[in-house]
């Protein structure tokens, strides 16, 4: 059984990452076709900081960082970097880009991780109590605060839980991802970490919440409508059991498709959240670099976002493979 299973899981992944490699060559041309039709450069954003630059340092600039190469020179040597595991050089941040990322990159899959689960665990459990109580008045408040959540915007609400929770009732920092001149370690580090990280992860998740909880409702009450539900209720087993173990998993696989499509959703919410509450990560990063015409760093950025909405997708195609074993065969 196990076995047979890993060998669908395993014929699922080389299609679907078979699949991936031609979609990642074009996201990269893509973008970088994309970013040349922005006005400006980073050396327009250098001299026009410097109060004035002559004409003879523009161009030294522009020949210094590469921008006075064609469009097909320009694009040859991005590729060039890529072949050889390099994102290029940030003229705004004078520093690798491969570095710049790297050093973002971890607050923003904190942030993203820790959004995801909590949409998704709340989300489920609220959607169970939905079914559970389809038509009776538990089903109909949880819809309604549901709809709350799906209309509000998540920066409106960002802001509204620091002036609650950070201004009013000082429990929970109001941003940043640490304290700051304090020297923590152990246990102390960690919680420091954990009550910064859980207003941005919360604002971050509230949206998706309400999308998973009406998706959960929904996809159990069409389950619960098929004849093995039937069968198993006929036996006698507890409700439970066949809410768990008959409806609820085979309700999962609509919810892991859209939870998979998110991760893009969440990448461009992160850039919002993350302003509000200066948590250092890409999103803030892409910003600064749309500012400062860095191409080069928004370029590595849109590119490792692309990587991780590909391989997410991957991932939930081949959990599908796991969770149905029709879905292996298609």
């Amino acid at each position: 059984m196990i076995s047979s299973r890993l060998t669908r899981v395993a014929r699922r992944f080389r299609r679907t990452g078979t699949q991936a490699v031609p979609t990642v060559i074009a996201v990269v041309v893509l973008n970088f076709a994309l970013l040349q039709l922005v006005p400006g450069d980073a050396a327009d954003v250098l001299a026009g900081e410097s109060g004035s630059a002559t004409a003879e340092t523009m161009a030294m600039m522009r020949h210094h960082f590469g921008l006075d190469l064609t469009l097909w020179q320009q694009l040859l040597a991005y590729l060039n970097h890529l072949a050889h595991f390099s994102l290029g050089f940030s003229p705004r941040f004078n520093t690798p880009v491969m570095e710049l990322i790297m050093g973002r990159l971890p607050n923003t899959l904190i942030l993203m991780i820790s959004a995801l689960v909590i949409a998704v665990v709340v989300g489920v459990m609220v959607g169970v109590a939905m079914a559970t109580w389809a038509g009776q008045w538990p089903d109909r408040v949880l819809s309604s605060i549901a709809l709350v959540l799906y209309s509000m915007p998540g920066f409106w609400l960002a802001l509204m839980a620091i002036v609650l929770f950070s201004v009013k009732l000082g429990w929970l920092p109001s941003g940043g991802e640490m304290t700051l001149g304090v020297d923590l370690h152990g246990w102390a580090w960690l919680s420091d970490r954990i009550s910064h990280a859980i207003l941005p992860a919360c604002a971050l998740a509230s949206f998706f919440v309400a999308i998973y909880a009406r998706l959960t409702r929904v996809a159990m009450l069409e389950v619960q409508r098929q004849d093995f539900v039937r069968t198993a209720q006929a036996k006698g087993l507890h409700p439970l059991i066949v809410t768990l173990r008959h409806v609820l998993r085979n309700a999962l696989i609509p919810i892991t498709t859209v939870a998979g499509m998110h991760l893009g959703n969440l990448l461009g919410g992160a850039a919002v959240i993350e302003t509000v509450f200066s948590w250092p990560g890409l999103g803030r990063l892409a910003l600064e670099a749309v500012q400062g015409r860095d191409y080069n760093v928004l370029l590595g950025v849109l590119l490792l976002s692309s990587l991780l909405v590909i391989a997410s997708n991957v991932l939930v195609d081949v959990l599908h493979a796991w969770l149905d074993p029709r879905i292996a065969l298609n």
